[in-house]
């Protein structure tokens, strides 16, 4: 039975890093992905996730300049970027990117799904896959990294004490995107269109992205019993899309919030939506992926050289001391802000203040809050008090 330095089950951004930053450092690492799956996602990546990761250019299928947040009462507010630009990546072909640069890299990718792990009576880690002929295949393994989505099996039969992220359900379709703005007036290929509205979504909000040609055009919802195709299908006749190509569509959940504990403390650790490792309020996953599966696959190799598997608990740590507190500042702004539609209205209202504009932006395309400027944050407090209160006019 072939043995390996480490397994890692998922080829998403998450694991595809994690698998390929290991290759990259020698490790006999294998990365086992299904076929064909695509997660339904927005794409965007900002400046950080390019130059942390190294994203070539002819990956971004587009550039963003701005984001239009349109309210309930169908009021839109523009947020320019100034000196900047958000990347646009499909998730077709940057994923398949991705697992393609670790292979090149030294990993062994292989397609399959994973279907169980177990132990010998030595109580070496064992993993059983199915590969897409059908045949059963059993591999053996020093450490196993879970990459497998919210719904993880390799948690779930790994970590079963460990209660799973809660999530929102997401549902996007991949169109054909307006040629002119003569064909469409409601889009622009250089701005990303956010519909805080509880007739598309009740507890979350509805997009449209631009993708070069194509566009991403979706919704997220937690709420059971909600239509997030409906949903969709509205938001097309809102945007003028109705009749636009299809050329795919996607369902998946999506965490909402990193999840207590990542590992086993012997030779499991999850990462990326097994993790949690979602932004709140925002959805973003791309750039927290990659840096959860980088610090995963740094823990790995850490207790790999030291023979230590308390290093595998240092990358939940890691991830929280750099990102917990934006991912609490935006709980909080999930909490207050999406719970109705008055208070959306609000919300909205206070994207037009540009002290919101600039600190939103910078933390956002650098991942980080911004410490600077504290006369800023004090006034966008006070802002943001006096419309929670309904002090404020809409």
């Amino acid at each position: 039975m072939e043995v390996f330095d480490c397994i890692v089950v998922g080829g998403g951004p998450a694991g595809a890093t994690a698998a390929d930053d290991l290759a990259r450092q020698g490790v006999n690492v294998l990365l086992l992905d299904k076929a064909g799956r695509i997660k339904p996602c927005g794409g965007a990546i900002p400046p950080r996730a390019i130059m942390d990761f190294d994203i070539p250019d002819e990956q971004l299928c587009a550039r963003i300049r701005s984001a239009r947040m349109i309210s309930p009462k169908n009021k839109a507010v523009d947020m320019p970027i100034e000196n900047g630009f958000v990347g646009m990546v499909d998730r077709e072909t940057f994923d398949q990117w991705l697992r393609e640069r670790a292979a090149s890299n030294g990993a062994d990718r292989r397609i399959g799904e994973f279907v169980k792990l177990e132990r010998d009576e030595t109580q070496a880690l064992q993993i059983t896959y199915k590969t897409k002929d059908g045949e059963t295949v059993t591999v053996g393994t020093k450490y196993l990294i879970g990459a497998d989505g919210a719904k993880s099996k390799v948690l779930k039969q790994g970590l079963p004490n460990v209660k799973p992220a809660p999530y929102v359900f997401a549902y996007h379709e991949i169109i054909k995107a307006p040629s002119s703005a003569n064909d469409n007036a409601y889009y622009d290929a250089k701005r990303c269109d956010v519909y805080y509205q509880g007739r598309l979504s009740p507890d979350f909000y509805a997009w449209v992205f631009p993708h070069g040609n194509s566009a991403s055009i979706g919704v997220g919802s937690a709420k059971k019993g909600f239509s997030l195709r409906n949903a969709v299908a509205d938001l097309r006749k809102d945007a003028n899309m109705e009749d636009a190509e299809l050329i795919r569509h996607e369902g998946a959940p999506i965490p909402m919030k990193p999840i207590k504990k990542w590992d086993n403390g012997k030779d499991i650790v999850v990462t990326g939506d097994a993790a949690g490792c979602v932004a709140p309020a925002s959805g973003e996953g791309i750039y927290y992926a990659m840096a959860c599966g980088r610090m995963v696959g740094e823990a790995v190799l850490a207790a790999l050289k030291t023979g230590d598997a308390k290093q595998l608990a240092t990358a939940r740590k890691t991830f929280l001391k750099e990102h917990g507190k934006v991912f609490w500042v935006l709980g909080i702004l999930q909490f207050f802000w999406y719970g109705g539609d008055r208070r959306r209205e609000r919300f909205v209202k206070i994207c037009e203040d540009k002290d919101v504009q600039r600190l939103t932006w910078e933390s956002y395309m650098h991942k980080r809050l911004v410490k600077k400027e504290p006369m800023a944050h004090i006034r966008v407090f006070f802002k943001d008090l006096g419309h929670l209160l309904g002090l404020a006019k809409t």
